[in-house]
Order: structure tokens, then C-alpha cells, then sequence
């Protein structure tokens, strides 16, 4: 069996650990011979007890001192108590250790600070939760901090962004053991949307833009990202949100700080994003299914809002991917 031991410590996020664990442990579940299954295990300071940042307590397994057994497979949590984490000389001292002896290792969301600490991001390319890529970027002057991408993985160290981030980055793990189609199926089994690759961006339209007030541009926000190719135009917008033209376009300014016409561009472009992201589609489908019409205009819609073109930005995300 592959053991996958997952780090904790007081004050860690709970989902970077839960999250993580779960798809191992369902992969597990699924995976058809017994070499091709996991193993897991959390271990801390002190075997027992661990409170998190949000007050639930998770139970180590095993100390540092015992878990001596060969890990395959390395995972270091983030959350407030990192800080304090990247302090412990013996925390850091078991994790340098543990490193060299792992097939690979990966952090979630600020578990980068733990890794980067440990001089193991030295040279690197490497990420985390977008709110904190500067101040590692500040303290480890040697990494190469990109705050742009869900994950990277770069050789046997692996860095991902914030909270859910790590169950994509622990999926693409999934894929690489057992294929592609098991990490797909356990992805089924979490009822996830959409399964994220590492160059995706974390800086995604639905991310970025408020939630309307009222329950009428709410679903309305709902349609636009579910049928990007329908006429968005504003009077066909305010007819399926029973409102005159004028209050509509109102109504949507104010409730989300932008107009309807660049909001459906945003999510166009972001409906384009996915499926450069993951199919071998020509510009030109994508361009009609998404709402675009032609290439040309959606080359300009991603220039506008990435700064790059359709081409580049799919050349980018595999170069991103296969790195």
C-alpha cells in the first residue's frame, strides 16, 4: 500500500486535512488490487488530539518521534497556526527529514510556508491562497512565488492553493497512481462540479464578482454561467428578469458594481477558460458555444480580460500543466 501521511498541528485548517484524506481514502475504496491502495494517517507533535483553527479537534495517529514507517506521500495542511508552526525547530526538523525520504510531498493553501521554511521551495516554482502569495514571496526571496494557478507541481514537490485547492492537487496525485478515470469517479463520489486542473486560474469570474441581492439577478447570475451561448443581450437579460430595460440594467449596476454586458463577458470568458482548460476543441467551437460568435471577438474579450489570447492562454495552462 501507498501511505499517504497527512501533517496537523494546532491552529491547522480542518478541510486541508479532511479534504485531502477523503479523496485518498475513497481512491482506496475504488482502486481494484491491493498494491494500488492507500493508506492513511495523520500525525502531529504528540499522538491524540489536535485542536484546529475552527475548534474541531482531529486525532493524530501517530507522533513525529513514531511515524517512522516509508511514506510514500506527504501532505502539509495551511491555516492560521502555520505561523507558529514555521517556528518549531522540531516540527521542521522531522519535515527536512521526512522529505528525503518520501516520494513526494505537497502543502495545501499556507502549509507552503512549512515547506518554503524547510529550505524544500528553495529554487522552485510554488503557490498558495492568493491572500498570502506576497508574504511569501517577501520571505522566501528564492522561491517563485505565482499567485495565479490552483496548484503546481513541480517534480516531487507539489503546492496548492487555498482550502479546496488541495483536494484538486490531491485528485491530480489520484491520476497519476491510478488514472485518470479513477480521480474522475472519486470526484463523483464528492459531488464536485468541476474537477480543476493545476493552471487553472484561482482568480475565477464566479469568484471574483458579488452575489445580487435580489433572488431575480441571482438566478439570473445562475443562467448566464450555465448557458453562455444563449442571446445575454441586456433587453433579452431584463425580459427573463421580468423588468423593464432601464431598471434592469439599473438594478444589475447596482447590485453587482458592474454592467450586465461586461459581467456576461467576464462569464463567457470564463466558460471559454474551461474549455481550453479541458478539450481538444478548435477556437472556432469554442467561440460559438460560448456566446463569442467568431474567434476574432473572443480574442479580443481574453485580451481585454487576461491580457492574452485564446492561443496563449491554452499554451500556457498545458505548459503550466506539464511542467
Amino acid at each position: 500500500m501507498r501511505q499517504v501521511t497527512v501533517l496537523a498541528y494546532p491552529g491547522v485548517q480542518p478541510l486541508d486535512v479532511i479534504g485531502p484524506f477523503e479523496v485518498f481514502s475513497i481512491a482506496s475504496r475504488l482502486a481494484r488490487k491491493a498494491d494500488q491502495r492507500y493508506q492513511t494517517q495523520v500525525v502531529a507533535a504528540a499522538a491524540g488530539p489536535v485542536r484546529t483553527w475552527s475548534g474541531l479537534a482531529l486525532v493524530a495517529d501517530r507522533s513525529l518521534a513514531r511515524a517512522t514507517r516509508p511514506i510514500d506521500t506527504l501532505m502539509v495542511p495551511g491555516g492560521p497556526g502555520a505561523e507558529a508552526a514555521t517556528r518549531d525547530r522540531v516540527l521542521l526538523a522531522w519535515l527536512r527529514r521526512a522529505a528525503r525520504h518520501t516520494r513526494r510531498v505537497a502543502s495545501v493553501c499556507t502549509g507552503a510556508f512549512l515547506l518554503a521554511e524547510a529550505g524544500l521551495l528553495d529554487g522552485r516554482r510554488a503557490t498558495t491562497h492568493w491572500s498570502a502569495c506576497a508574504e511569501l514571496a517577501r520571505r522566501y526571496p528564492r522561491v517563485r512565488v505565482e499567485s495565479d494557478p490552483i496548484f503546481i507541481r513541480q517534480g516531487a514537490v507539489s503546492t496548492s492553493a487555498g482550502v479546496t485547492a488541495g483536494i484538486d492537487l490531491a485528485l491530480d496525485l489520484v491520476d497519476e497512481d491510478l488514472g485518470r478515470a479513477v480521480a474522475l469517479e472519486v470526484a463523483r463520489w464528492l459531488v464536485l462540479f468541476l474537477r480543476r486542473q493545476g493552471g487553472q486560474s484561482q482568480f475565477s469570474a464566479q469568484l471574483g464578482t458579488q452575489i445580487a441581492e435580489r433572488d431575480g439577478l441571482r438566478d439570473l447570475q445562475g443562467f448566464i454561467a450555465e448557458h453562455p451561448g444563449e442571446d445575454l443581450s441586456v433587453p433579452s437579460l431584463a425580459r427573463r428578469a421580468g423588468m423593464s430595460t432601464r431598471n434592469f440594467a439599473r438594478a444589475f449596476r447596482r447590485d453587482l458594481n458592474v454592467t450586465p454586458s461586461v459581467y456576461v463577458e467576464r462569464a463567457r470568458v470564463e466558460s471559454a477558460r474551461r474549455r481550453l482548460e479541458t478539450s481538444e476543441a478548435g477556437l472556432a467551437e469554442i467561440a460559438r458555444d460560448t456566446g463569442f460568435g467568431t474567434v476574432e471577438t473572443m480574442h479580443r474579450a481574453f485580451r481585454r480580460t487576461l491580457h492574452v489570447t485564446p492561443g496563449q492562454y491554452r499554451a500556457h495552462f498545458r505548459g503550466a500543466r506539464e511542467a
